[in-house]
């Protein structure tokens, strides 16, 4: 029996795994940057494995964009995919398309106790919807469904594109410098790590000062080493995040808990669980209420986006 292999592609990188059973191994990384299209990346991975075109009989890739039809062209990075062309490249006999956010919904399925960290008190009803929520290259936004039967279904959509929400009026002030600089505001025009400098040059335009720090990374370094301006920022970029995560739960009756992933947050967990994220997540005027009780992990997780896509391409065989 050939083997299978998943991937998970965002924005920087693209994720490889070989699937055997229902194990996960063999993972690498690849800076999407390296490769012009995703056929060169896994050929190279599947070289780096003693493979060829033709050893492998199933793939999944997750990737980040809506999906639909032949061609997909990625949101955050510059490579397409022809269905057609992959198999025919690589010799592929099945491949499965999935949204990246679906996969890493899938993915919180597979969570070891080791690999969650406890946000906000609650508890988890089990029949009811799970959000996933995750600021990195972009926001990726996913529901987690029980299906009832041991299998789960994974809604793909676009919540990170949604309208930033204002909950206060410094909140309006930095909205409408960020509206000044970009335009349009998305939720991640300012929860991605793009979002949190253009979220840093607003507050310092904001309050007087002058910016000195160049990246996302310059700030959350700069925010753990107790520098004031860019803790304030990262502290309102947690605060806005806990807003859009709320809302999320609002809309699709998320009860059964949410899922803070995303290359960001577990780079600061103690900072993120001191930050306004959980009073944020729950300031939702008469419906405040329907929060309470409601469960937030942040996933430290290597790979979940990984073992969803595992996860997927396992449900969907006939």
């Amino acid at each position: 029996m050939k083997l299978s292999l998943v991937g998970d592609i965002g924005g920087t990188n693209a994720r490889y795994a070989l699937l055997e059973n229902t194990e996960l191994r063999a993972i690498q990384v690849f800076a999407t940057a390296d490769f012009q299209t995703p056929e060169e990346a896994v050929a190279r991975y599947l070289a780096s494995q003693g493979l060829a075109p033709g050893d492998i009989g199933a793939v999944c890739l997750a990737v980040a964009g809506p999906v639909g039809g032949d061609l997909f062209r990625f949101t955050n990075n510059h490579w397409q995919l022809s269905r057609q062309r992959f198999c025919e490249q690589l010799r592929v006999g099945r491949l499965l398309l999935i949204n990246d956010f679906t996969a890493m919904a899938l993915g919180m399925t597979r969570l070891r106790e080791h690999e969650v960290r406890l946000v906000v008190e609650g508890v988890a009803e089990k029949d009811r919807p799970a959000l996933v929520i995750g600021p990195g290259t972009g926001l990726g936004v996913g529901t987690l469904l029980p299906s009832g039967n041991g299998s789960w279904q994974s809604l793909p959509g676009e919540g990170g594109h949604v309208d930033l929400p204002i909950g206060n009026l410094r909140e309006a002030a930095l909205w409408q410098r960020l509206y000044q600089r970009i335009g349009h505001i998305r939720a991640e025009s300012v929860l991605s790590g793009g979002g949190l400098h253009e979220l840093y040059l607003a507050t310092c335009e904001l309050d007087g000062h002058s910016p000195s720090l160049a990246s996302a990374a310059q700030i959350t370094n700069a925010a753990l080493a107790g520098d004031a301006v860019a803790a304030g920022v990262l502290d309102q970029f947690c605060t806005w995040l806990g807003r859009v995560a709320g809302n999320s739960v609002l809309t699709m009756g998320g009860r059964g808990g949410v899922f803070v992933v995303g290359g960001m947050i577990p780079r600061f967990p103690g900072f993120f669980q001191a930050s306004g994220f959980a009073r944020a997540f729950a300031d939702k005027g008469c419906m405040s209420g329907y929060l309470e009780g409601v469960p937030v992990w942040l996933v430290t997780a290597e790979h979940p986006g990984l073992e969803g896509a595992a996860v997927a391409l396992r449900q969907a065989r006939p």
